[in-house]
């Protein structure tokens, strides 16, 4: 019986540049397309790199399109472009109506990008997934080349890479190359990848480091972790409440327009416009 697939209008209105959950899905268990597509995530992942077998690419691939010809608008992470799969996935997905855009698994060089974005129907976003320190010591110009929509952190398979462990202080760099490389490149803050097994403690860390270094979305197995990110990753209730009284004081003219006042005010619109897309901006 085909699908019938429904999004919660908040989540099916926020731009991409903008979503902070990114929820990857495996596209071998078409069970979950239809709860994870209904979940608090901002943007949705069909996987069908790590997510799914070797000997299920050809019947994951299929049940994708299918599903991204039935209504479902969302984002598909293909495998390696050193792979023969690459080639594969980009071809059936150029039939996709409901494709939002390409995550590029193991993203090492800008043409990585670029040959993804020319492979596929024309406007078609990339985020380049970083998972290696050859794609690190790349980033600014993976970040600056055609197509780059936005940057990822792979932090397991990085890990794998380069032996370094999941300490906050080890994976700094890392993750600091990623955000100053997406400021070079002018793309949105870069996603930083899941907090896989931890508590609710745990995630709300998780969060909290990802947020402080930078990156503004982060990658989760888990649709029960979309909302918990969505709040770690949106402005505080503190936060709002400042620039509120920033925007209140500009308008009564209380705030001297030059000096080091112009930077807050930048930040306390920024806030106040985030705090609006994100339905946290209420009188």
């Amino acid at each position: 019986m085909p699908h019938t697939f429904h999004r919660n209008e908040r989540a099916a209105q926020l731009p991409a540049r903008l979503s902070r959950s990114w929820l990857l899905t495996s596209a071998a268990n078409e069970d979950s397309f239809e709860p994870n597509y209904e979940s608090e995530a901002d943007s949705i992942i069909l996987d069908l790199e790590d997510g799914t077998p070797a000997d299920q690419k050809d019947s994951a691939r299929e049940r994708v399109v299918r599903a991204l010809n039935s209504g479902m608008r969302a984002w598909v992470r293909v495998n390696a472009i050193t792979t023969d799969q690459w080639s594969e996935d980009l071809a059936a997905l150029s039939e996709a109506e409901g494709l939002r855009g390409i995550v590029l698994a193991e993203t090492e060089q800008p043409d990585h990008i670029t040959r993804t974005a020319m492979m596929s129907r024309a406007g078609t976003p990339v985020i380049g997934l970083i998972e290696s320190a050859v794609g690190l010591v790349n980033a600014v110009d993976i970040a600056k080349a055609p197509g780059t929509f936005r940057l990822a952190f792979g932090t397991g398979d990085f890990r794998k890479d380069t032996g370094i462990s999941d300490d906050p202080m080890a994976m700094a760099h890392a993750r600091s190359t990623l955000v100053i490389a997406s400021r070079v490149g002018n793309l949105p803050g870069p996603i930083d990848g899941p907090a896989n097994g931890v508590d609710e403690a745990g995630l709300r860390e998780a969060c909290r480091i990802t947020a402080t270094m930078g990156m503004t979305g982060k990658l989760t197995l888990d649709p029960g972790q979309t909302d918990a990110i969505n709040r770690g990753l949106a402005p505080s209730e503190e936060e709002i409440s400042w620039a509120r009284e920033m925007l209140k004081k500009e308008k009564d003219g209380a705030v001297p327009k030059e000096g080091s006042y112009l930077p807050r005010l930048a930040r306390a619109r920024k806030v106040s416009t985030l705090a609006q897309t994100y339905g946290l901006w209420r009188d």
